[in-house]
């Protein structure tokens, strides 16, 4: 006997992230008011933004942020979770971690830009992301699910532990505590912090430096690649990833360019060739 999952009922043509691409740079904004929260709809929306700025040979750095001033996302719709059955939850879930391996997984750099509070699923979300940048001012940051009865399920439990160690994020889970952008900064969980007055032109400048022609963007797709892909691996299979990495960009023109520019005393211009 086939047991369906009902999915709520959604509006189909409600967009609720915006995709765009320019310089080289795909942004994808979430954009469901008032806390950007994550939804069925989203997630799916999320999804396809990440496959389609990986096809996209024209995109080399991916920004993820949030519509507004007040959040990046304060996670999961907590109407909805009460809404819907277990089942149904834990299949979402399911979803929202194989959207967010994408994200991590994707072999090009992915920033996300915190302009407001970041919270819950929100947080989970900017932790698979390579680089985090924060608006000065920008509001808390954490795992707060614990007051729900629940855990962190979208990958949070494990990407905090390796950000801050075992220890403080098992504390920081456990008491459900939210904190600074600065906090975050010595914590290591945010790269940089930006003035609120220009934040998101800063975030475009920091991610246009990973972009051709000033860093050769397969090497640092590949970079990303070798880090997450071998962090799990022991330590001689993760150097032959390395390795054989290393080989692809070695027939690059990329590579071809860098080496002959280092040699001629002169800055390299790199195409991503």
């Amino acid at each position: 006997m086939t047991t369906m999952i009902d999915i709520p009922e959604r509006d189909q043509e409600q967009k609720l992230v915006d995709y765009r691409v320019e310089d080289g740079i795909a942004f994808i904004e979430l954009d469901n008011p008032p806390a950007n929260t994550y939804s069925y709809d989203l997630m799916q929306q999320l999804d396809q933004a990440i496959v389609q700025a990986r096809f996209d040979d024209d995109v080399y750095v991916l920004v993820v942020s949030g519509h507004g001033d007040r959040f990046f996302s304060a996670g999961a719709n907590i109407a909805m979770m009460q809404r819907v059955t277990p089942r149904f939850l834990y299949q979402f879930s399911l979803y929202a971690n194989e959207t967010l391996n994408r994200l991590e997984h994707t072999p090009k750099l992915t920033i996300a830009a915190l302009n407001g509070h970041t919270v819950g699923g929100g947080l989970e979300m900017a932790l698979a992301c390579d680089v985090r940048l924060a608006k000065e001012g920008a509001g808390r940051i954490g795992l707060p699910e614990v007051n729900l009865g629940v855990l962190p399920g979208l990958g949070g439990t494990q990407r905090l532990a390796k950000g801050v160690g075992k220890a403080l994020a098992i504390e920081m889970m456990a008491k459900g505590e939210t904190f600074s952008v600065d906090r975050g900064k010595e914590l290591g969980l945010v790269n940089e912090i930006f003035p609120a007055q220009r934040f998101r032109e800063s975030v475009a400048l920091y991610a246009q430096q990973f972009c051709p022609p000033h860093k050769a963007a397969r090497a640092v797709g590949l970079i990303k690649r070798a880090v997450q892909s071998g962090a799990e691996l022991p330590l001689a299979s993760g150097q032959a990833l390395e390795r054989e990495l290393q080989q692809q960009l070695f027939q690059s023109a990329d590579a071809r360019e860098g080496i002959a520019a280092f040699n001629d005393k002169r800055v390299a211009l790199f195409t991503a060739e």
